[in-house]
């Protein structure tokens, strides 16, 4: 498995393996036209090349043979401002893996990714939003030193979901 930077060339696998993980690890959660609202915002291909080009984000790719298996964004800027407790907090976007690939270690070695490139930039924290009902990607993001921090939400179309926000200083 190699991680490298993502390109505009990118951006429609980035879209499709988004929207793919999104589906089956959630997707059950929303009514159709919810789904298909936050998909049609988040997850498509003028967006991914929008993210792609932002000096303010970085995103990483893991694939192997050029097979996209898992990306991460990390985003140079405060997500959750009113929660800070550093001085120049970032947030973590996303982590998704391929669901046809998970417990490869993908996520492990974006993880560790992004907490490098995290203190590359000079931040001091690190916050991320993470379901409330998803305590596979809350241990996961535990074992690398992330806590709760405080409740808030996550809107999916007109579903209201309840989320943690959680943080680790770097």
């Amino acid at each position: 498995m190699e991680l490298r930077p993502a390109t505009p060339a990118d951006a429609a696998a980035l879209a499709e393996l988004g929207a793919r993980s999104f589906i089956v690890k959630f997707g059950h959660l929303y009514r159709t036209e919810d789904l298909e609202n936050f998909l049609s915002e988040s997850h498509t291909e003028a967006k991914a090349a929008k993210e792609i080009a932002d000096p303010q984000m970085r995103v990483m790719l893991a694939e192997t043979g050029g097979k996209l298996l898992g990306y991460c964004k990390l985003v140079m800027i405060c997500g959750w401002p009113e929660h800070a407790r550093g001085q120049a907090a970032i947030e973590l976007k996303q982590l998704y893996t391929d669901p046809d690939a998970t417990g490869q270690g993908i996520g492990a070695r974006l993880m560790d990714w992004a907490l490098e490139e995290a203190g590359r930039f000079g931040a001091d924290e690190i916050q991320l939003s993470v379901y409330s009902d998803n305590p596979g990607a809350q241990k996961f993001y535990r074992r690398y030193g992330f806590e709760k921090a405080a409740d808030i939400h996550f809107m999916v179309g007109e579903q209201r979901d309840e989320e943690f926000l959680f943080a680790r200083m770097v």
